[in-house]
């Protein structure tokens, strides 16, 4: 989550905190992701679509939710094209961003193959070091179940405008 969080930073995940759009959320990966192999793994994301949300991620770096622009402000421009794009195949397409359904197909995800949606009681996350970050653009949507609790930083944080958006 760097640049607005770094590793081994003290948060709060509140349980009861309603999850919306831009929020950082704590859930268990175990289940979500392949590679989480152990049950008590953790990762910490931005919630970036709701569930019925449709995302249409550009080459410029621009992101659309149901078709209105949506300002990524916590990371640079530079972060919201390469590293937001680059780990993508999209080999030979025209169209060099993402959709849920182009990623769908790109990643092989066998649960939600063919999806325009985030299904009910689901969210599509990013992380906002996203060159390197394991997220749902590789497995897919992470169930409500799983999840833990909205973060809130510490008030003295260095970024905490970031991280505790309204």
């Amino acid at each position: 989550m760097e640049p607005n969080l770094q590793n081994n930073e003290k948060v709060w995940a509140f349980k009861m905190a309603p999850i919306r759009r831009d929020r950082v959320i704590v859930f268990n990966a175990y289940g979500v992701d392949p590679q989480a192999t152990d049950h008590n793994i953790k990762y910490v994301k931005r919630v970036i679509g709701l569930p019925g949300d449709e995302i249409d991620y550009h080459a410029d770096g621009k992101l659309y939710i149901n078709g209105k622009y949506v300002a990524q402000n916590y990371i640079t421009k530079q972060q919201r094209i390469a590293g937001t794009l680059s780990p993508l195949p999209h080999s030979g397409s025209k169209y060099q961003g993402f959709t849920l359904n182009s990623l769908s197909y790109d990643q092989n995800w066998t649960k939600n193959a063919g999806k325009k949606r985030v299904p009910k009681g689901m969210y599509f996350v990013l992380g906002d070091n996203r060159a390197v970050s394991n997220d749902s653009r590789y497995y897919g949507f992470v169930p409500k179940s799983k999840v833990v609790g909205v973060v809130k930083a510490y008030p003295w944080a260095a970024h905490h405008e970031e991280i505790n958006v309204k």
